[in-house]
């Protein structure tokens, strides 16, 4: 009788040791963090996958909030208000449109601080869901990351400030100091283009464009859309030339998010369809988009 109750007893604190394990296990929940700023208390949830390896887009739902990744730099784009501290630009609203489409209101979103250099390892650490940042779609890119459609065509130019000989990236020759961003595609390019020149990259947009006006370089260079945000800051500055070379915009989703991809996809889709996009385009770029 005594053995028939004691294996009772290790039965049933089998069975609540294996209850507690259960109530242990992690899965994604929503932050308080404001959705205009990165979070940044070390006891945030975590972002691992739920038991059973539920897919991203899983999590998305489950959480209600999408965790995407965009620059603060980055005038037209995205770029934090010095003033009320939002987020603002193109592919802010555009994170924000498929906030709204995945999960039925815009403000189920937050937003994270990305450059070209971080975004990629902050998706791969699952700190992100996304990336909405002037991220060019590349051959060698489409090993590391899934990309949706290209949501944005641009092209890479030169920023020099008014009366400057270089007129065109053919104007670049040795002794020439370029300025560009660590991480960006443009490093590679003007580097083939104009192997001659000089190319110091600085880590994100305003430090380069602040290095072009305080005279520690003759040009920057990097895709047009986003130099025009500068000159839109500064109008003692110019963009010149063609640009000389096709820069697709695509949303960038961890390698293997294949049903996460296509739900972007569809959706991009949805806003080109209801006009949402050209509204977005005009609002931030100026002009409708070219067909």
């Amino acid at each position: 009788m005594i053995a028939k109750k004691w294996n009772f007893i290790v039965m049933l604190t089998a069975v609540f040791a294996l209850a507690g394990c259960a109530s242990t296990s992690t899965t994604g929940g929503a932050s308080s963090t404001p959705a205009s700023s990165p979070a940044t208390s070390a006891s945030a949830p975590s972002t691992a996958k739920p038991a059973g390896g539920a897919s991203v887009l899983d999590e998305i739902k489950s959480r209600g909030k999408l965790v995407v990744g965009v620059k603060y730099d980055t005038k037209l784009f995205g770029l934090k208000n010095p003033t009320g501290g939002e987020v603002e630009g193109f592919d802010v609203d555009i994170a924000k449109a498929l906030a709204k489409e995945i999960l039925g209101d815009e403000k189920k979103i937050e937003l994270k601080e990305v450059t070209s250099k971080t975004r990629i390892p902050m998706l791969d650490n699952k700190e992100i869901d996304m990336i909405v940042a002037t991220m060019t779609i590349t051959d060698e890119r489409k090993k590391q990351v899934e990309f949706s459609d290209v949501y944005f065509k641009a092209g890479q130019s030169l920023l020099v400030k008014k009366g400057s000989p270089i007129k065109s990236v053919a104007d670049i020759k040795k002794g020439t100091k370029v300025l560009a961003v660590k991480g960006a595609t443009s490093v590679g390019n003007i580097k083939a283009k104009a192997p001659e020149a000089t190319v110091l990259e600085f880590d994100n947009y305003q430090d380069a464009f602040s290095a072009l006006k305080a005279g520690q370089g003759d040009t920057l260079t990097t895709d047009n859309a986003i130099l025009y945000g500068m000159v839109a800051q500064d109008p003692n500055f110019a963009v010149v030339g063609d640009p000389f070379t096709d820069e697709p915009y695509g949303i960038a989703m961890k390698k293997g998010e294949t049903a996460l991809q296509a739900v972007v996809n569809e959706n991009l889709k949805k806003l080109q369809t209801n006009g949402e996009y050209d509204k977005l385009y005009k609002k931030w770029i100026g002009e409708a988009p070219s067909k």
